[in-house]
């Protein structure tokens, strides 16, 4: 029986075997919609069976007769559920609808104009295309920092021996600076060369690993380690 028949079969009978088959025939596709997300906080075998679950209730509501294939149907379906995963059940600390919706938008984005610009996009590119004002962009992409929370029982880094983030807590409150800090780093990425820009946003707007940037943008991940660290460096210097 082809997989076509199998579907026609399958949403006639309602056959649970047949519904498990199809499920299993399928399961790479799940896998491969999982692991696109892989490396933003979530554990993949966590997002894994999301994208699982959802492949099961892609079968179970694909209509054949409809026309469209079924690995669009359930690509669409399981991209849906990871998206909705994030937004609603993955974040540490509880931040605005609107900031989390925005943070998606504004992070495919940034790939979409990465690749139709062929560099890095400012932020008033972003927030051109996402249709926000730039101040909002930039606070979704501080709202996306609180996607990670870390314990504060963890050890601070960079401290005296023994001290955790607990120990830095309860300092003078930076909000009211936050944002001349927006602006300030907004001006500072726009004195980079387009390349480096773009590295720089993706590694610490996009959260992306510098083995992921490497695949993106053609490079090996050592050249990426080198840029990243001239760009820092330039940023620092540009600060001072």
């Amino acid at each position: 029986m082809s997989l076509e028949d199998s579907f026609k079969e399958y949403h006639r009978s309602g056959q649970v075997a047949l519904r498990n088959e199809l499920v299993e025939e399928h399961l790479a596709l799940a896998r491969g919609f999982a692991r696109r997300y892989q490396g933003r906080g979530v554990a993949v075998e966590d997002l894994e069976q999301v994208a699982r679950l959802a492949l099961l209730g892609a079968v179970e509501r694909f209509d054949p007769a409809v026309g469209v294939r079924f690995v669009t149907f359930a690509g669409r379906t399981i991209d849906g559920e990871l998206k909705r995963h994030f937004r609603d059940k993955a974040w540490s600390v509880r931040v605005p609808r609107q900031y989390q919706d925005l943070g998606i938008a504004v992070r495919s984005a940034l790939d979409t104009l990465g690749k139709e610009l062929g560099r890095a996009p400012t932020i008033p590119e972003l927030a051109e295309a996402v249709g926000a004002e730039v101040d909002e962009v930039l606070a979704a992409m501080e709202a996306a920092q609180a996607f990670r929370a870390d314990s504060i029982d963890a050890p601070l880094g960079g401290g005296e021996v023994g001290a955790t983030v607990a120990d830095g807590l309860g300092h003078d409150d930076m909000g009211p600076t936050m944002v001349d800090d927006r602006a300030l780093v907004a001006d500072l990425l726009g004195r980079l060369p387009d390349r480096e820009r773009r590295i720089v946003e993706l590694r610490f707007f996009a959260e992306r690993s510098q083995r992921e940037i490497a695949d993106e943008v053609g490079m090996s991940q050592m050249h990426v380690s080198r840029i990243l660290r001239k760009a820092l460096t330039t940023l620092r210097q540009s600060l001072d």
